[in-house]
């Protein structure tokens, strides 16, 4: 089996296994949930029944009960990545002569992200109980859109906060509630966002720095052996100057380990920047998850108002004070003490 082969393979199972996290994840109205829906509809007409069954049995552990597999997976593939870039791309790249700093930047990284995971995963996230309930009704106002007074949960059978919800995960309702994190088997929620922001941060600039460090090492490789000027004899017999498919492949070839580890780390840093950069966002206008996909069904205007029944209801996020003050309520969760001197 070939390079390009081999390649489109790998390609194509990570981009299926994005997919299907992402799917099984996410919003059951998204366009990628909807078209894996489709494709499994297509698929149910010819795999048995019994596979069936035991397939969404599984699926429905996977990703609808809180588990501790995702953890078990995250830690593994952590420890998979720098075992490779321990027993190889460090020891390599010390013999080049890399400065030292550099190549222990990903073990401070790695102590930060444990340390803000293990936070995040064991930080009460906002639990709303029955003695706690008075207090946190308190702290945001009903915005009349998203979150209406008077809205009973039927599970804890208490009144919703404003900004909270029921985790079907975690049966309990959530305070500032954001989303469930499989990664770290936990909500997020008010008290523990800032956690998982530092964890998604650290975790980002940990994959970047690692695919940077990587990507050094081989293009000085290259550079050492002068492999750009030379030439290689293709199938046909025919002498040809090296190029870029043939560099890959030949590192590939050399480097197997390496070269594999760098295609997951750049690919990790892809998705973790773009997910990092989107819960940026939602810090600074002082949003979470639920309630930016919630308001994805309103419109928008400078002001909020109830239109009557024959428009359109339009929403305006009332719970943004500033780009300072957003990010300070993501790190100083505020209490029923600080709103009422506010007011």
């Amino acid at each position: 089996m070939d390079f390009l082969t081999l390649l489109v393979i790998y390609l194509c199972f990570v981009l299926a296994a994005v997919a299907l996290l992402c799917a099984r994840s996410g919003r059951k109205e998204s366009f990628l949930a909807r078209s894996v829906n489709g494709a499994s509809q297509v698929l149910s007409f010819v795999i048995p029944t019994q596979l069936q069954s035991a397939t969404r049995r599984v699926l429905h552990r996977l990703f609808h009960t809180r588990s501790c597999l995702f953890v078990v997976l995250h830690v593994a593939l952590q420890a998979a990545v720098f075992g490779e870039y321990t027993w190889e791309v460090f020891v390599y790249c010390w013999e080049l002569q890399f400065h030292l700093l550099l190549l222990l930047l990903p073990y401070l990284l790695l102590a930060g992200n444990v340390g803000c995971f293990i936070l995040c995963s064991r930080a009460n996230p906002g639990i709303i109980t029955k003695s706690n309930h008075a207090s946190l009704v308190k702290i945001y106002a009903y915005d009349g859109v998203l979150f209406q007074k008077g809205i009973l949960c039927p599970t804890c059978n208490m009144e919703k906060p404003a900004r909270s919800k029921h985790c079907s995960f975690c049966s309990m309702c959530v305070h500032r509630f954001d989303h469930h994190c499989v990664w770290v088997n936990n909500c997020i929620g008010a008290f523990n966002a800032k956690y998982f922001f530092l964890y998604l941060f650290t975790l980002t600039a940990m994959a970047a720095t690692i695919a940077i460090i990587t990507a050094a090492f081989l293009i000085q490789v290259v550079l050492l052996s002068n492999m750009m000027r030379g030439s290689y004899i293709d199938d046909q017999g025919q002498e040809r100057a090296v190029e870029i498919l043939f560099l890959i492949q030949h590192l590939f070839l050399t480097f197997p380990r390496i070269v594999f580890m760098l295609g997951f780390v750049i690919l990790l840093t892809l998705v973790l920047g773009a997910y990092c950069c989107f819960n940026l966002y939602l810090a600074l206008t002082n949003q979470t998850s639920n309630e930016w996909y919630k308001s994805r069904r309103y419109g928008w205007s400078h002001h909020l108002t109830l239109q009557p029944h024959d428009r359109r209801v339009v929403y305006k996020n009332t719970y943004s004070k500033g780009v300072w003050m957003n990010l300070k309520e993501i790190f100083k969760p505020p209490t029923v003490l600080e709103r009422k001197k506010k007011t």
